[in-house]
Formats: C-alpha cells, sequence, structure tokens
C-alpha cells in the first residue's frame, strides 16, 4: 500500500479529490464508488470547486455508494442518499439516474445483495474506491467479526459506531442496521483510496497497515490488494513505524 501523510484535512481533501478528478478526466465514463461520513467531504469540495472551474464535468460518471442505513426513508435527511446530494451531486452536473445506493428498506436483503453485484459488474467494475476507516478497523459498515464478509449483506452495527454517529440523529433514534458491501467487493476496485484524519483513528491505521491481516480489524483485508493508496494526516500516523 502507497501511503501518504498531509499536513491537515484540507491537503488531503485536495490531494485525493484531485486524484478521483484525474480520473474521471482520463476516463470520463468513470465508475466510482463513494463513501459518505466526514472523511470524504473535503475530497468532495475540492471535486466540486474543480468542477465550478470548468476542469472536470461528471456527466458521463456512474456511481455506487458503500452503504445506507436500514428502516431509514430514503429523503430523510441523515439517509446517505440525502448526504450525496447535499455534499457532491447536488453541486456537479452528474446525472441522478446514474447514481447507485443498496435499498436498507428492501425486504430481500439477498436479492438486494445480488442486484447490487451484478449491476456494478454490467458497468465494468469500479475504478477508483472511496474508503474511510472506523476507530474499530471497519470498512463501509463491515465490522469486526470471526470471517470477511464477501457481497452486500445487512450488517448490525456495533455500539462504537452507533455511539460515533448518533449525534447525527437528533429526531429519531439512529438505526441499527445497515446495508453495506462486503470487503470481498470492496476488494474488487481496480484502485483503492483510504482516507483517515485524527488521532482517533490512528490505533486502527496503525492496525490497518503494520498488524495481521484478520476480520477483527476489516480494513487490513486491504493489504492483499494491489493498488491501495491510503491519505493520512500527521495525527493519524502518530503511531506507524518511521
Amino acid at each position: 500500500m502507497k501511503v501518504i501523510v498531509l499536513q491537515d484535512e484540507a491537503a488531503i481533501g485536495q490531494a485525493v479529490g484531485g486524484l478521483f478528478c484525474e480520473a474521471v478526466r482520463q476516463k470520463p465514463d468513470a465508475v466510482l464508488g463513494l463513501a459518505t461520513g466526514a472523511s470524504p467531504i473535503p475530497a468532495y469540495q475540492h471535486m466540486i470547486s474543480q468542477y465550478k472551474a470548468g476542469e472536470v464535468s461528471f456527466r458521463g460518471v456512474t456511481t455506487f455508494n458503500l452503504d445506507e442505513y436500514c428502516g431509514l426513508p430514503e429523503e430523510h435527511p441523515n439517509s446517505y442518499r440525502s448526504f450525496m446530494r447535499a455534499e457532491l451531486f447536488g453541486q456537479i452536473d452528474i446525472l441522478p439516474e446514474n447514481t447507485h445506493f443498496l435499498d436498507g428498506n428492501t425486504a430481500d436483503e439477498r436479492a438486494e445483495s445480488e442486484r447490487f453485484r451484478a449491476l456494478i459488474e454490467q458497468c465494468g467494475g469500479i475504478d477508483l474506491q472511496l474508503l474511510g476507516i472506523g476507530r474499530n478497523g471497519h470498512i463501509g459498515f463491515n465490522e469486526p467479526a470471526e470471517a470477511f464478509t464477501q457481497e452486500a449483506f445487512k450488517a448490525a452495527l456495533t455500539p462504537s459506531t452507533i455511539a460515533a454517529n448518533s449525534v447525527y440523529f437528533t429526531d429519531i433514534p439512529m438505526p441499527e442496521y445497515a446495508m453495506t458491501m462486503g470487503v470481498g467487493s470492496i476488494l474488487r476496485a481496480k484502485k483503492i483510496v483510504l482516507v483517515a484524519t485524527g488521532s482517533a483513528k490512528a490505533d486502527a491505521v496503525k492496525a490497518m497497515l503494520e498488524g495481521e491481516i484478520t476480520p477483527r480489524c476489516p480494513a487490513s483485508a486491504l493489504q492483499g490488494h494491489a493498488d491501495v493508496t491510503v491519505c493520512l494526516d500527521t495525527a493519524a500516523a502518530a503511531l506507524l513505524q518511521k
């Protein structure tokens, strides 16, 4: 894995957003895997600024998001559909019909998993996947487990994940389940970029990069991928061997 340490979130946003813009300039019909949460926002802001400056167009791009909460209406402000509209899609020229999400309200999780897998395959696979990492080493909503997950599935969220995200839910309790791409499906992306910032992520970053490959740290599976770039600020990189 290639590790890049930058000074702060703004520098990471410029670097990661630049990677995505360059991928689209090189391949205007690129297939992008996207993530939610605080980590990717600076990258999305850079992508928006590049679009508004006329440096890149996303009109031919197709996107797939990693995950979506279960039991939450699509239009709820905290759904990941709403997040992506607010933080990226509503400010660039991507076609709404080219943005794809797992259905967190599906009555048949296996059928939904197969639908998502087949659609990604039909589009030629994900060219560039964006990831964050949780404090417990999760990617997407793949929590520490006894075995690595494969295709998309309905995940029970751990108390630590619920505690980290519940601050965003002020009107209703935070969902306890989410549909998420599995580790196996994430690893099929041709290129992966992971972002981590802040000292709270330092332990997870060290386990991901320097620990053994284990489902107890789902992000450690990235060690087996041929093309991964990890972008860290100095706080997130603080525990790495120099």
